[in-house]
C-alpha cells in the first residue's frame, strides 16, 4: 500500500453541489491544517447553502466561476498554490442530457481537458482525483453475481455517462502522457441531505410531502444501488489519503433496490397508500436495468459503510421536512421528465443567510495578466434573479399581456427590440438582457385578418418561418428555452376527426389545412422546430380575453360582424391560459401543446352568453361556410383540438365553457343571468 498523502492546498470543482458539498463540509471539519478553495458556478443544481458548516472556517475561500476558464483555472491553481484537486464539477442528471447533450460535453469533457491542461502547465500537481460515475460500465446483466471491477470495460449507454467516459479518458492519457498523479473514482447513486430535488429519492421525498403522485418511470423494475452521503463522503477521505496514484476506486454497495420498492418505502414513511400514489410515467429513451459493482478495492483500503438503508432514507427524509424550501421553487424539477435548463452564468438565487468572508469571491473577468475580484457582500448584482424573460411581441395581444402577467408576478422582463429574422440583432438582445427565458409572441396574422397574407407572402415568410426558426436556433445555441405561440389553426375536421364528433386532433398528428397561406406558413415552421429540443410550442386558436373591447378579441369581431358561420370550434381563453405558458417556462416544458381549453364552442353558443350576460337585446345571422367564402379570401381552420395533455400537467384547467363564463362574461356582466 502507499504511502499516506498529506495535501495542503485543495482545490473541489463543484462543491457547491450535493456529493462535493458533504465531502468539503467533512475536511474542513476533520482536517484545520487544509486550506479547502471551492471553484463552483452556482449552476441549477447547486446552493452556496450547502456550504453553511464551512462558512467561518478560515481555512475556507469561495471562489464563482467555470472550469472551463483555462485563465482563472489556471490563475486559482498558481494564487492559492494548489497542490490537490478533487473534481466533482460536472452535469449529471440523465434525462437532462437527452435534451441537451451538447452542454454536457462542454462541462464534463471540455471543462476537465481544462483543469487537467492547467495542472499540465504550472506543474504543481501532487495529486487529482477525478469524480466519475458507475453508469460508465454500462448495464449490468440482471443474473450478475460478481459486480463491475476497476478494470472492467466502459459501456455507456446515455449522453451522460459517454461524456464521464469520454473525461475518464482524458485523465488516463494526462496520467501516462505527463504523469500527472490521476486518481479515478466510480460511484454507485448517493442520496441524503441537500441534494437537488431532480434526483429520484429527494423528488419522491418532495412529492410526498405534498401529497403528489410518485412517478416511476417504464415499470419500476431497475435496480440501483444507494450510498448514504456522509458514508460517500467519508470514501473521499479514505482516497484522498490512501489512494494510490493511477488507480481506479468503485465507490459502492452490495445492497440493491428496485426503484418500485424505494417508491414503496418513500410511502410507508409518509403512511401513504402505495397503489394510489405510486404512477407509472413514459420510460426514459434507454434506462439501464441495473448497475452493479465490485467495491473490494476500496474496502482494502479500510474504507465500509456505516449507514444503514432504513436509517439513511429515515434521517434524509426528516431533514427534507425540515427544510422544505432549501431549494426554493422546484416544481420544474419535480416533473416526471425534469429538464432543468443548464444556462451559462445563470445562478441559483440565495435566500439563506449571508456565507461570505473575506475569503469568499465572485469572479468578474480575467485575463491571462490578472483578474478582477469584487466581494459578493459590497455586489448589488451578486445575487440574480431567479427568472428573467425576454419578450418578442410587444406591440402584438399576447406580448402585451405577458408584460403585465409578468408585472403582477413580478419577473423582470424585457421586450426584445432586434427584428426576428436578423439573428445578429437577437444575439444582442440576449447578451444585453440575460434572460432565463425567451418568449416570442411575434407573428404575422394579417391585418385585419388573415386575408392580407395572401397578397404578402415574402413578409409573411419573413415573419413566420424565417425568424422563428432563426429565434429558436439563437436560442438554441445559448441554451435558452423559447416558448413559442403558435396555432392550432392548421386543422380541419376531416374523416377521422368530424364534426361534433367530439374526436379532438393530438399533438403527434400532422397538419392537414392548407387553405390559407397563413395556416402554410404555420404549419411548415411548426414542422421544422420539431429539430429543435428547447421549444416549447403553443397552439392557440381564436384567442378571447376578458377585453371585449380588443378589437383581436375572437368574440370583439363576431359580434361586430354582419353575419357569422355557426361551427364548433377549440378556442383560447388568454386569462386563463397565458399565465399557465408562465407557469409552463417555470416547469421548463418542451415539445408541442395543443393550448386551448378542453371542449369546443360554437358561435352561436358564445353569442348566446354574450346575450345573456351582455347585451340581451343583441340579434346576429347565420350563413353557411358557401356564403362565407363569397366574402373573404382565404379559407378559415374550423377544428376541434384534444387538449388532455395540457389537462394532465394542468388538473385545474377549465373546460372551454366555464373558462368563458368565469373569465370573460362573469367579469362583464351587465344584466342580471337567471
Amino acid at each position: 500500500m502507499a504511502t499516506a498523502y498529506t495535501p495542503k492546498n485543495i482545490l473541489i470543482t463543484g462543491a457547491a453541489g450535493f456529493i462535493a458539498s458533504h465531502v468539503c463540509n467533512r475536511l474542513i471539519r476533520n482536517y484545520p491544517g487544509y486550506k479547502i478553495v471551492v471553484l463552483d458556478k452556482l449552476d441549477y443544481c447547486s446552493n452556496l447553502k450547502n456550504l453553511l458548516p464551512s462558512r467561518s472556517s478560515p481555512n475556507f475561500k469561495f471562489i464563482k466561476g467555470d472550469i472551463a476558464s483555462a485563465d482563472l483555472v489556471n490563475f486559482i491553481l498558481l494564487t492559492e498554490s494548489i497542490d490537490t484537486i478533487m473534481h466533482f464539477a460536472a452535469q449529471t442528471h440523465v434525462d437532462n442530457s437527452f435534451g441537451n447533450s451538447f452542454e454536457f460535453t462542454k462541462n464534463n469533457i471540455y471543462g476537465t481537458h481544462v483543469l487537467l491542461e492547467a495542472c499540465k502547465v504550472t506543474g504543481q500537481i501532487r495529486r487529482f482525483i477525478h469524480v466519475s460515475t458507475d453508469e460508465v460500465y454500462g448495464e449490468t446483466d440482471e443474473d450478475a453475481v460478481v459486480g463491475n471491477h476497476e478494470a472492467s470495460q466502459l459501456l455507456p449507454t446515455n449522453p451522460y455517462s459517454a461524456t464521464k467516459a469520454g473525461a475518464e479518458m482524458l485523465v488516463m492519457a494526462y496520467g501516462r502522457s505527463y504523469g500527472l498523479p490521476v486518481i479515478t473514482t466510480r460511484g454507485n447513486n448517493v442520496y441524503g441531505p441537500n441534494q437537488f430535488p431532480e434526483k429520484l429519492i429527494p423528488k419522491f421525498i418532495l412529492l410526498a410531502m405534498k401529497g403528489q403522485p410518485l412517478p416511476i418511470h417504464g415499470d419500476g423494475s431497475n435496480v440501483r444501488s444507494y450510498l448514504y452521503c456522509e458514508d460517500v463522503a467519508e470514501a473521499f477521505e479514505v482516497i484522498l489519503h490512501k489512494g494510490e496514484v493511477g488507480h481506479v476506486y468503485n465507490i459502492g454497495t452490495k445492497k440493491e433496490r428496485r426503484v418500485i420498492d424505494v417508491a414503496k418505502e418513500v410511502c410507508r414513511l409518509f403512511k401513504m397508500d402505495p397503489d394510489t400514489y405510486i404512477k407509472f410515467v413514459e420510460n426514459r429513451p434507454f434506462n439501464d436495468q441495473r448497475y452493479f459493482l465490485d467495491d473490494q478495492k476500496l474496502k482494502n483500503l479500510g474504507w465500509f459503510e456505516r449507514t444503514v438503508w432504513e436509517e439513511g432514507l429515515r434521517k434524509t427524509m426528516e431533514w427534507y421536512v425540515s427544510n422544505p424550501d432549501w431549494w426554493g421553487d422546484v416544481s420544474g424539477a419535480l416533473l416526471p421528465h425534469p429538464k432543468m435548463l443548464m444556462v451559462p452564468g445563470i445562478e441559483r438565487k440565495f435566500d439563506g443567510p449571508d456565507v461570505n468572508n473575506s475569503s469568499s469571491y465572485a469572479v468578474e473577468n480575467h485575463t491571462p495578466n490578472g483578474m478582477v475580484v469584487r466581494d459578493l457582500k459590497s455586489s448589488p448584482s451578486a445575487q440574480k434573479p431567479t427568472l428573467k424573460f425576454l419578450i418578442y411581441g410587444r406591440t402584438g395581444w399576447i406580448g402585451g399581456l405577458l408584460g403585465k402577467i409578468c408585472e403582477q408576478q413580478r419577473i423582470p422582463f424585457e421586450y426584445g427590440k432586434g427584428r426576428l429574422e436578423n439573428g445578429a440583432q437577437i444575439l444582442a438582445d440576449i447578451q444585453t438582457v440575460k434572460p432565463t427565458h425567451v418568449f416570442n409572441a411575434a407573428g404575422v396574422t394579417g391585418r385585419p385578418n388573415v386575408d392580407w397574407c395572401e397578397t404578402h407572402k415574402p413578409e409573411t415568410i419573413r415573419t413566420n418561418v424565417v425568424g422563428t426558426l432563426t429565434l429558436a436556433d439563437v436560442c438554441r445555441e445559448r441554451g435558452l428555452l423559447m416558448m413559442n405561440y403558435a396555432t392550432g389553426c392548421i386543422f380541419e375536421y376531416d374523416e377521422t376527426h368530424p364534426l361534433g364528433s367530439g374526436i379532438g386532433y393530438k399533438e403527434e398528428d400532422k397538419p392537414n389545412f392548407i387553405g390559407s397561406f397563413y395556416s402554410k406558413t404555420k404549419a411548415m415552421v411548426e414542422e421544422l422546430l420539431k429539430e429543435y429540443d428547447n421549444v416549447c410550442t403553443l397552439r392557440v386558436r381564436m384567442p378571447i380575453s376578458s377585453d371585449l373591447s380588443n378589437p383581436r378579441n375572437f368574440i370583439t369581431k363576431i359580434s361586430r360582424y354582419n353575419k357569422v358561420v355557426n361551427i364548433p370550434n377549440s378556442m383560447t381563453i388568454l386569462d386563463e391560459l397565458l399565465p399557465i405558458s408562465v407557469e409552463m417556462a417555470k416547469r421548463n416544458l418542451r415539445g408541442i401543446w395543443n393550448f386551448t381549453n378542453p371542449g369546443a364552442v360554437s358561435h352561436n353558443e358564445i353569442l348566446e352568453m354574450y346575450k345573456a350576460y351582455i347585451d340581451p337585446d343583441f340579434k346576429w345571422v347565420n350563413f353557411t361556410l358557401e356564403e362565407q367564402a363569397k366574402v373573404i379570401v382565404a379559407p378559415r381552420s374550423n377544428n376541434e383540438m384534444d387538449a388532455s395533455k395540457l389537462k394532465r400537467e394542468f388538473p385545474e384547467l377549465l373546460s372551454i365553457k366555464d373558462s368563458l363564463i368565469k373569465y370573460v362574461f362573469e367579469p362583464n356582466k351587465r344584466t342580471s343571468v337567471a
